[in-house]
């Protein structure tokens, strides 16, 4: 694009502050971003064992957009299908979406011990958990029920989150470690399936992709604001200018568990 047609640092920024945060729909990204996706093909692996659900319960559903999907290519839904929120607006904003489809979206904090009966749903799922409460989701699934859920792993965009921040302590990249996950999992009863991970190619194309994604990924830069980050955005708005798209990566990994059922003599 001729530098005269370049759209301004300041409209660039105006754009990313506009638009909502609420929900898990990234629509709002095409042309200005881009992100690979996990081999694996998380929704409509979803759909598929809720197409097999008898009671399906899926934990910090956002703003309900992944379950809505995976709902509408199931080749049936579950008896009972529940969902937790732990985000006013998402609260809202997933109800409105998922209650046509039968759906239940409980208020839940995402620490907090999970409003719903022992052993109550054969299905336990989630995209992109804070963290995982392993004991709750042992808890909540029967015997011989199934988590499966896609999260998110350790140092994932961090070329972007170290860009604002400088380098991390390591304490950090060990957060979200799947070996970890693992062992939190075994320690609550639940064996291991499948466990998979990937790493996966993003590239932001304008500096309003990157305000969007920090305002709606929060914990990426957890104080960050324009105003308090001005100096590196205008720096890095300059650099996607004549360098071309911001480059960064994303890791992903797949979770397959079971509760083990108890075994009788």
């Amino acid at each position: 694009m001729p530098p005269n047609q370049r759209r301004s640092f300041e409209d660039l920024v105006a754009e990313g502050v506009a638009v909502p945060t609420e929900g898990w729909d990234f629509s709002w990204f095409e042309g200005r971003a881009t992100e690979e996706r996990p081999s694996w093909g998380y929704a409509v692996s979803l759909a598929e064992r809720l197409g097999e659900a008898t009671a399906a319960l899926d934990l910090q559903t956002g703003g309900g957009e992944v379950l809505d999907f995976a709902l509408g290519r199931a080749v049936k839904t579950p008896v009972l299908t529940a969902a937790t929120e732990g985000w006013p607006p998402n609260v809202a904003k997933a109800g409105a979406l998922l209650r046509p489809r039968g759906t239940v979206v409980v208020a839940a904090a995402e620490d907090a011990a999970l409003p719903f009966a022992d052993a109550q749903f054969d299905l336990v799922s989630s995209r992109h958990p804070v963290t995982p409460n392993w004991p709750e989701i042992a808890r909540v699934l029967e015997p011989g029920g199934t988590y499966f859920a896609q999260h998110v792993g350790p140092r994932s965009v961090f070329e972007l989150v170290e860009y604002f921040l400088g380098p991390l302590p390591a304490e950090r990249s060990a957060v979200r470690r799947p070996d970890r996950e693992r062992a939190g999992a075994e320690a609550a009863g639940l064996e291991i399936v499948d466990l998979r991970s990937e790493r996966l190619h993003i590239e932001f194309y304008d500096i309003a992709a990157v305000v969007h994604f920090l305002r709606k990924v929060v914990w990426m830069v957890p104080d960050f604001t324009v105003e308090a980050y001005e100096d590196r955005l205008r720096a890095l708005h300059e650099r996607i200018e004549t360098q071309g798209p911001f480059v960064a990566h994303s890791t992903r990994h797949l979770f397959d568990v079971r509760k083990i059922a108890p075994v009788h003599s």
